[in-house]
């Protein structure tokens, strides 16, 4: 079809890399003659990141859809605002999903009902080298996150071993023979849009394990920067995904930082300031806003 507009989807369980993929496309596309369409998917105010790429795209070209799983309850939504995008001469959409998706059930339901414009979605799972299948009980939900991907991006490569490697990518082999598999690193995005979609069949997951509890409180400016490894150390290990944009009392920028499921911390500068003021958001068993505000308030304390 003539000019027909490209869908990826980027699906990956949490702390896997997808934002750091999605800004990687977003700027290739860019500087290669394409206009990027973004659509961010979160259980908890996508708004926050959607202004992380403000300046790779602007606003008008960036969807946050928030509080529901577009790969159930969300799809209609997402539907609709794929449907909506205005016509680009050299169009293409990225849709980053929540790292909790059940990505099969989210491209059989996305693959209905989209204008005859589009190309049939196509979608990308990020891969963790690192601790791929290590995950304990949602182990099942990241296996399933690859089965009908059409490329498996791999990231957290580094000072693994050869052999840890390769027995990861033998196991993607196995629950997903046709796609291909590639490092972040050597990644041609102009070759993507040529992507077909995936035909491996894939295995029926309990659609529960992927719905799981999230919530957001408001948070206070913080005295410094070691406040936040100690909230994000003292949030129960329950608790997959921590995120977070606040203000350090002697600085005049807001500062924004996560904790990945290893426990690991990423503090960085927040771009501009953030339309919902400042947020403490987490993903996964134990995110209730009384847990989280007392926390907030024992740090305070010290």
């Amino acid at each position: 079809m003539k000019n027909a507009e490209a869908i990826i989807t980027v699906v990956g369980f949490l702390g896997a890399g997808k934002t750091t993929l999605l800004k990687y496309l977003i700027e290739s596309f860019n500087k290669n003659g394409w206009e990027p369409f973004v659509i961010l998917n979160d259980y908890e105010n996508a708004n926050m990141d959607a202004q992380q790429f403000a300046k790779q795209v602007g606003l008008n070209s960036i969807k946050p859809l928030s509080g529901s799983c577009i790969c159930c309850s969300g799809i209609l939504e997402l539907r609709n605002t794929v449907n909506r995008i205005p016509k680009r001469e050299n169009g293409i959409t990225l849709i980053e999903a929540n790292g909790t998706s059940d990505a099969c059930s989210l491209m059989e339901f996305l693959g209905v009902g989209l204008n005859d414009r589009f190309l049939p979605p196509i979608q990308i799972s990020v891969v963790d080298v690192k601790n791929w299948q290590k995950r304990g009980e949602h182990n099942e939900l990241e296996a399933n996150q690859i089965q009908v991907s059409s490329l498996l991006v791999l990231t957290h490569l580094e000072n693994l071993s050869e052999v840890r490697k390769t027995e990861v990518i033998k196991a993607l082999k196995t629950l997903n023979p046709t796609v291909k598999i590639i490092p972040m690193n050597d990644l041609d995005v102009l070759l993507l849009p040529e992507l077909l979609p995936s035909k491996n069949s894939s295995q029926r997951l309990d659609h529960q394990k992927a719905h799981w509890a999230s919530c957001s409180v408001d948070l206070p400016n913080l005295p410094n920067k070691d406040s936040i490894h100690r909230i994000c150390k003292a949030l129960p290990k329950s608790i997959l995904r921590v995120k977070g944009c606040t203000k350090i009392t002697s600085e005049d920028n807001y500062t924004y930082f996560e904790r990945k499921p290893d426990g690991e911390v990423h503090v960085r500068p927040f771009r501009g300031i953030p339309i919902t003021g400042s947020k403490l958001l987490t993903i996964g068993p134990g995110s209730e806003p009384f847990a989280l505000e007392k926390v907030i308030k024992a740090i305070l304390k010290d």
